[in-house]
């Protein structure tokens, strides 16, 4: 089925949005933010199309537009710790959105994405600036550079906190491994005993309509015995007055007068 209009403008300017989430952005950029929230609402204009895309293609969708929004959200952040860590929950789209991309472009700017905050929350731990030449502390040193100690103790420091990090995301993914362990067996619990009551339901209709056949079939055998009792007792009340009367006529024939 050829794609609609619609559809075209969504994953030209979806691509556009890739570009520019691949590119270095100036802080102050308002343009990717904007054009996020335009592919939302196409997307939700398509899902309302009655001639919609494959419900796979419109997920595809779904899934990189959200990831781009998760970007944006996570670009507002103060720590970059707290960008790396959020940064690790998104989810780049599977398929790529045009033909002559080999890999997604976001799983490209999800890998560029992680590299820069990992570099990022790298310098604040070692105290570097972007450039990455360490920051003096005058207070703690008068010497104009580090010294190999406290090279040493700072990249120690650094595989510290790395490991508390990488251990925190070793936690928190087997919590979310738990609670989709559980609300995977709740919702098999759930998915049983809905069947069950469903059998049950069947059944009981089932035996609903069998007692209904039964009951008309009943009313029916009693409406055709009333009938013929009372065609029955009407012929009887006939003949009984029948024969009085003719027994009264006999009576007064045979009888004399008084």
């Amino acid at each position: 089925m050829a794609a609609s209009r619609l559809e075209l403008n969504l994953v030209r300017l979806l691509c556009r949005c890739e570009a520019m989430a691949a590119e270095k952005r100036d802080p102050e950029e308002w343009r990717l933010e904007k054009y996020v929230g335009a592919l939302e609402d196409m997307l939700q204009a398509l899902k309302a199309q009655p001639s919609k895309p494959a419900s796979e293609v419109i997920n595809e969708y779904s899934r990189k537009v959200d990831f781009l929004k998760g970007m944006l959200q996570a670009e507002k952040l103060t720590s970059a710790s707290e960008k790396a860590l959020a940064n690790q929950f998104l989810a780049p789209g599977r398929v790529p959105t045009t033909a002559r991309e080999r890999v997604p472009a976001t799983k490209t700017v999800h890998l560029q994405s992680r590299a820069r905050y990992t570099s990022e929350m790298r310098s604040e731990l070692l105290g570097t600036d972007s450039a990455g030449e360490p920051q003096l502390d005058v207070r703690k040193s008068g010497v104009t550079g580090p010294r190999p100690g406290d090279e040493k103790q700072s990249a120690a420091e650094l595989d510290l906190v790395l490991q508390r990090h990488q251990n925190l995301q070793e936690k928190l993914a087997e919590e979310m491994l738990g609670l989709a362990r559980s609300l995977k067996t709740n919702t098999l619990a759930a998915q049983s005993v809905i069947k069950k009551d469903n059998q049950t339901l069947s059944h009981s209709l089932k035996m609903a309509d069998q007692n209904l056949e039964k009951l008309k079939t009943e009313s029916e055998r009693l409406e055709q015995h009333t009938q013929k009792s009372v065609n029955w007792l009407l012929w009887a009340m006939l003949i009984v007055v029948c024969f009085i009367f003719i027994s009264m006529i006999l009576f007064i024939r045979i009888m004399p007068k008084l």
